[in-house]
C-alpha cells in the first residue's frame, strides 16, 4: 500500500530516485520554506492585473542587519558628539594654577648723621664698605645649584638666573636707572604682573602696592645724575620648593652708586650753609626681593615678584621715593632722621620701619 507521500500508483519502477533516501537531502523543511527569498504568490493574486508569478520576500535576517547596524553607528556618532561638546563646555574645569600675587613692597628712606660726604667717585667707593665690591652683573652670583624634589638642576638654574637677571636690568642697567626705562624689567615680569607694573611706573604711590621703587631702582634724571657708571654690588641668593609646581628665590644684596647734581658736569656743588662740596656722593640701595616661578614661568625665562623691601640713603625721611629715588647730594643734611644705626651694608633680616638713620659705617669718612 502506498504511503502518504508516494503517488498513487507506487513509485515507478526503473526510475532512479525509488528510494527515499536518495531524496532527504532536498527535502525543503518549514524553516527552509519561510526563509526562501521567492514566493509565490496564490492563484487569486495572480489573478489580478499585472501580476507576476512570485514576489520578493526579504529575509529577516538580511532586512534588519543594516538597520541594527546604522542604528550603532548613529548611536556611536551621538554619543561621541556628547564626549566632544562636554568637554568643550563642561562647567566644571579642572583647577588651574595659582593665581599671581601683587607685589607688596617697602621702602625705607635712611638718613644720614651728618652732612653728605662729597669726593670724586673712585675715591668715594675706595672709602666706604663697598671698596672691595664687584662691579656691576659680576657681583651678583650664583649660590651651588642642585635638584629639588620637583625641580631638576636645570630649572632651579633656570630660576636662579632669571631672578639674576631681573637683579642686573632694575638696580644696574644704566637706562633704567637714569633715563627712565623700563623695558628691561618689564618683560621678565609675568603677564598677569604688568598691570600692577604698568600703573607703578606711570601712577607710583606709596601704598605698598604700587610704588615704581619697589620695582627697581631709577633717578629723576632732571636731578639727579650717575657720576661714574659703574655699579657696586654684592649680595646672596637662596632657592627652596614651594610645593611641587613652584620654587622661590630670595635675594639680599647692595648696591652702591655714585650720583651728582644732574647738569653739573661732575664739578663742585655748593651746600645750603655756602660751603662747597664736591660734585659726587655715595648712595647706597639694599634690596630684599622674593621671587616666585611655576612651570610656564621657567619655560617663558620670566619672574613672579612677591615681595620687595628696600633701604636706601642717604636720603631724608620726608622724601617721597615712590616714583623715583631721591638721595641727599654731596655737602646736604637730613631734614629728619629714624632709628639709628641702620647699615645697609649689613646682611641678615632688615627690620621694617618708616625711616631709619643711615650708620656712619655706611659711609665713606668726611
Amino acid at each position: 500500500m502506498a504511503g502518504r507521500g508516494d503517488p498513487p500508483e507506487g513509485t515507478p519502477e526503473g526510475l532512479p530516485g525509488g528510494n527515499d533516501d536518495e531524496y532527504r537531502s532536498v527535502v525543503f523543511d518549514e524553516s527552509f520554506v519561510r526563509a526562501a527569498r521567492l514566493q509565490e504568490f496564490s492563484a487569486r493574486e495572480r489573478m489580478g492585473d499585472h501580476a507576476t508569478a512570485v514576489r520578493s520576500r526579504p529575509g529577516r535576517g538580511l532586512r534588519s542587519g543594516p538597520r541594527h547596524f546604522l542604528v550603532l553607528v548613529l548611536l556611536i556618532a551621538m554619543a561621541f558628539g556628547a564626549a566632544l561638546y562636554t568637554g568643550v563646555r563642561h562647567p566644571y574645569r579642572p583647577p588651574e594654577g595659582r593665581p599671581v600675587q601683587t607685589l607688596r613692597s617697602t621702602v625705607v628712606p635712611l638718613a644720614p648723621e651728618g652732612t653728605v660726604a662729597g669726593g670724586d667717585p673712585a675715591g668715594l667707593f675706595a672709602r666706604s664698605p663697598a671698596a672691595d665690591f664687584r662691579t656691576g652683573a659680576a657681583g651678583i652670583t650664583l649660590p651651588a645649584v642642585r635638584h629639588t624634589r620637583n625641580f631638576s638642576d636645570d630649572q632651579v638654574m633656570t630660576a636662579l638666573t632669571i631672578a639674576k637677571d631681573y637683579l642686573v636690568g632694575s638696580s644696574v642697567d644704566p637706562a633704567v636707572l637714569g633715563q627712565g626705562a623700563v623695558r628691561p624689567v618689564r618683560v621678565l615680569l609675568d603677564p598677569d604682573q604688568l598691570d600692577q607694573f604698568d600703573r607703578s611706573m606711570n601712577e607710583p604711590e606709596d601704598d605698598g602696592r604700587h610704588a615704581a621703587t619697589g620695582w627697581l631702582v631709577r633717578f629723576d634724571p632732571d636731578r639727579v645724575a650717575m657720576a661714574a657708571p659703574e655699579v657696586r654690588v654684592r649680595g646672596s641668593l637662596a632657592f627652596a620648593e614651594a610645593g611641587p609646581d613652584a620654587l622661590e628665590v630670595t635675594t639680599d644684596h647692595t648696591f652702591a652708586y655714585t650720583v651728582r647734581p644732574a647738569g653739573a658736569g661732575g664739578g663742585a656743588t655748593a651746600a645750603p650753609d655756602g660751603r662747597t662740596a664736591d660734585g659726587a656722593s655715595l648712595f647706597t640701595v639694599r634690596r630684599q626681593l622674593h621671587f616666585r616661578f611655576d612651570r610656564g614661568d621657567l619655560r617663558a625665562h620670566r619672574a613672579e615678584l612677591l615681595f620687595s623691601y628696600t633701604q636706601a640713603g642717604p636720603m631724608s625721611c620726608s622724601a617721597d621715593a615712590a616714583a623715583v629715588m631721591q638721595p641727599l647730594l654731596a655737602g646736604r643734611r637730613a631734614t629728619g632722621r629714624g632709628p639709628a644705626g641702620t647699615d645697609p651694608y649689613e646682611s641678615g633680616r632688615a627690620a621694617a620701619a618708616v625711616c631709619g638713620t643711615l650708620s656712619s659705617g655706611g659711609q665713606p669718612p668726611r
